[in-house]
C-alpha cells in the first residue's frame, strides 16, 4: 500500500475505539464514575506502597546475606542480582494471566497477597536465631554460609516475594493507564502525566524505603525492617481495595499466544507462496472497524479492536493472509489463513524487541549500583555531621530519588508544555527519544563510579585514609536522572504500542529488561572473575575486600558496553516504524515532517505525530 492509500485509509475509517470497559460488578463504566485520574490515585497508592515494601529488601538484602546468612560476597552480589532479575521475568507470567485469564484487578490483588506472605515469612526468619547460622564476623574469619533447612527457609520466603511482586509489577501500570480512555483526547493526554505521576510514586516509594525502612533495618534489626515491609504492602493492597467502587476494568481476552502461534504457522505453511503486490487483496484488508480480526482465537474481542493498516516491514508474515484460490468455497482454518490485522499485532511484538534489547545492559548498571556501590560505600566514611550518627550504605540509593521527587514534578510542568509548543507532542517529546536520551546519559554514571572507587582505593591503600560516602553519590544522581528518562519512556512506549488484550503483556516485557540486566550482571561477575584470574590473583572480583579486588576495572567495562549499547540503540531506534492505526487521530499533512531532523526517525516512518498521545 503506497503512502497516498495509507492516507487516504486512514481518512476514511473511523479510528475510534469502543469502550468496553467494566465496573468491579462488570456492568459497563460510566463516564462520571469511572476512571480519571481520580481513579488512578488508588493505583498509585499500590505502586507507592509496594515499591516501598521490596525495595526495603532489594537494596538492603546483600547486606543481610553477607553478614546473616554468611555467602561470599560475589555469590551474595548475584544472589541478589537473580532474586530482582527473577522479580522482573515473572512479570511476564503475571501480565499474562491478567490480559488472558484473570484481568488486572484480580492478578494484583492475588499476587499481592502472596508478595505479602513472601515478606512475613523472611521476617520471621530473620527473627528467629534457629533459622539462621550461627553469628560470625565475615571479614575476620571463616564462616559457614546457610545450608539446608535454613536456606530452604530463607529462599522459600525470598522467591515468594518475587513471584508476587513480579506478578503485581506490569498490572500496577497498565491498571492505572487503562483509567485512561484513548478514545478521548483530553483523558490521552493525561495518560502521559500518569506516566510521570506514576514514576513520581516510585520515587517517593524508594526514597521512604532507602531512608526511613533502611535505618530502621539498620537500627533495630533485619526482622523489624521486615516487619515494616510487610506492613506497607499491606497498606497498598488496602489502597488498591479502596479505589475499587471507581476504578475501570479490561476484561481478559483469552490467550494472547494462540492467534500468535496461527500467524507464525500459518506464514511457514505458506512460505512458498508469493505476495501480492496489491495488498488489497491480502485477506481482511478491508474489514470494517469493529469487525472480528480472527477467526480462532483472537488478540481483542471484536468490540474494542481496531483494524491495523498493513505495513510493509516483515513481508515473509504477510502470507499468512493469502486466501488459495482453488475454486473451492470451504473456509481456511485459522491456522493456515490469519487476517492482516492479526498479522499486524505480531508485527508490533516482533518490532519492539529490539528496542527492548537495547535496555539491558542500562538495567545491569542498575544491578550495580544495588550491589557493588552498596558494598563500596560499606568501606567507606559513614559518618554524617557527628560520629554517633551514621549513614547506611543502602541509604546512598535515596539520593537519585530525593532529586526526582523535585525534578518528575518540573519535567512535567516545565519541560513538557515548552517541548510541546516546539515539537507539537502531547508528551513533548516521543518515547524513543525520551529512551535514547537516558540511554546516553547512564554512560556518566559507570564513568563516575570508576573515578571515585579508584581514588578510594588509592586512600585506603596509599594513604590509609577512608572517603567520605558522599564521593559515591554522583553515580547515583547520574543514574536517576537517566532512569528518569529511560525506565518512564519505555513503559510509555511499551503501553502505546499495545492493544486491547495485550496492554499488561507488552508492559511486562519493560520488566523482563530489568530482569536480563540482573542476570547479565550475575553473568558478567562470573565471566570477569573467570577471564581476568591468574595464578597469583583470582580476578577483578573474586576477594571479599575490595581493596584487593579491581572494582574500578569492571565498572570502566560496563561504561563502555554502555556507549557501545547506545549507538546500537540509534541504529534500531531509527529502524523502528509506528503502525498508523495506532494513532487515534487521522495521519495529516505533516507526514515525515521528523525524518530529517529526529535522532530516532525512520525512514519507514508514518510520522512521530503517528504514536498515540
Amino acid at each position: 500500500m503506497d503512502i497516498e492509500a495509507t492516507r487516504q485509509n486512514c481518512k476514511g475509517e473511523s479510528m475510534a475505539v469502543e469502550d468496553v470497559s467494566v465496573d468491579w460488578r462488570g456492568r459497563p463504566c460510566k463516564s462520571n464514575k469511572h476512571g480519571g485520574m481520580r481513579a488512578a490515585v488508588f493505583v498509585l497508592g499500590l505502586q507507592a506502597f509496594e515499591i516501598m515494601a521490596i525495595a526495603a529488601v532489594g537494596n538492603n538484602l546483600i547486606t543481610y546475606v553477607f553478614n546473616e546468612m554468611h555467602f561470599s560476597l560475589s555469590k551474595s552480589a548475584n544472589i541478589v542480582t537473580n532474586f530482582i532479575g527473577t522479580v522482573f521475568l515473572l512479570s511476564l507470567v503475571g501480565g499474562f494471566l491478567s490480559d488472558s485469564y484473570l484481568g488486572s484487578f484480580w492478578t494484583m490483588l492475588i499476587f499481592g497477597f502472596v508478595e505479602l506472605s513472601g515478606f512475613i515469612l523472611l521476617s520471621v526468619q530473620a527473627h528467629l536465631p534457629q533459622l539462621r547460622p550461627p553469628q560470625c564476623n565475615m571479614l575476620e574469619q571463616q564462616c559457614s554460609p546457610a545450608k539446608g533447612f535454613k536456606a530452604l527457609i530463607f529462599f522459600m520466603a525470598l522467591y515468594l516475594v518475587a513471584l508476587g511482586s513480579g506478578c503485581l509489577k506490569p498490572n500496577i501500570i497498565s491498571h492505572g493507564a487503562d483509567q485512561f480512555r484513548k478514545d478521548d483526547h483530553k483523558q490521552s493526554k493525561k495518560l502521559s502525566t500518569f506516566f510521570n505521576a506514576a514514576y513520581f510514586a516510585f520515587s517517593v516509594g524508594e526514597l521512604i524505603a532507602l531512608t526511613l525502612l533502611v535505618w530502621i533495618q539498620t537500627r533495630s534489626g533485619m526482622d523489624v525492617g521486615f516487619g515494616v515491609s510487610a506492613a506497607a504492602m499491606a497498606m497498598g493492597l488496602i489502597s488498591l481495595i479502596s479505589g475499587t467502587l471507581v476504578c475501570r476494568n479490561k476484561r481478559p481476552q483469552g490467550s494472547i499466544f494462540t492467534p500468535i502461534a496461527q500467524v507464525l504457522v500459518a506464514a511457514f505453511t505458506k512460505r512458498k507462496q508469493i505476495c501480492p503486490s496489491n495488498s488489497d487483496m491480502l485477506h481482511g484488508s478491508r474489514i470494517s472497524t469493529g469487525a472480528s480480526h480472527t477467526v480462532g482465537g483472537t488478540f481483542a474481542s471484536a468490540s474494542n479492536t481496531i483494524n491495523l493498516i498493513h505495513t510493509d516491514n516483515f513481508r515473509f508474515l504477510d502470507k499468512a493472509c493469502i486466501k488459495i484460490q482453488d475454486g473451492s468455497q470451504l473456509n481456511e482454518s485459522p491456522w493456515r489463513l490469519c487476517t492482516v490485522s492479526q498479522v499486524e499485532q505480531v508485527k508490533i511484538i516482533i518490532s519492539v524487541i529490539p528496542i527492548f534489547a537495547c535496555t539491558i545492559i542500562f538495567n545491569t548498571i542498575l544491578a550495580q549500583l544495588q550491589t557493588f556501590s552498596v558494598q563500596q560505600g560499606s568501606v567507606m566514611d559513614t559518618r554524617l555531621i557527628t560520629k554517633s550518627f551514621q549513614i547506611p550504605p543502602a541509604s546512598l540509593q535515596a539520593i537519585p530519588y530525593l532529586m526526582l521527587i523535585f525534578v518528575v514534578p518540573l519535567y512535567e510542568t516545565v519541560f513538557v508544555p515548552l517541548a510541546r509548543k516546539i515539537t507539537g507532542k502531547d508528551a513533548g517529546i516521543t518515547p524513543l527519544h525520551r529512551i535514547g536520551i537516558g540511554l546516553f546519559v547512564v554512560t556518566f554514571s559507570m564513568v563516575a563510579a570508576a573515578l571515585v572507587e579508584k581514588k578510594r582505593r588509592f586512600a585506603a591503600l596509599e594513604s590509609k585514609n577512608t572517603l567520605s560516602i558522599f564521593w559515591i553519590a554522583p553515580q547515583f544522581l547520574i543514574f536517576g536522572l537517566s532512569e528518569m528518562f529511560t525506565a518512564v519512556g519505555l513503559i510509555e512506549f511499551f503501553y502505546k504500542q499495545s492493544l486491547a488484550g495485550m496492554q499488561s503483556f507488552l508492559t511486562a516485557m519493560t520488566y523482563c529488561s530489568y530482569s536480563f540486566g540482573f542476570y547479565l550482571s550475575s553473568l558478567l561477575v562470573s565471566l570477569v572473575n573467570k577471564i581476568t584470574s591468574n595464578s597469583s590473583s583470582g580476578g577483578w572480583l573474586s576477594d571479599n575486600d575490595l581493596n584487593k579486588d579491581r572494582l574500578d576495572f569492571f565498572y570502566w567495562l560496563l561504561a563502555a558496553l554502555s556507549i557501545i549499547n547506545f549507538f546500537n540503540y540509534l541504529f534500531w531506534s531509527r529502524w523502528y516504524s509506528y503502525n498508523p492505526s495506532l494513532s487515534p487521530t487521522p495521519v495529516h499533512d505533516s507526514y515525515g515532517e521528523d525524518l530529517d531532523h529526529n535522532f530516532i526517525s525512520s525512514s519507514k516512518h508514518i510520522g512521530a505525530d503517528n504514536i498515540i498521545p
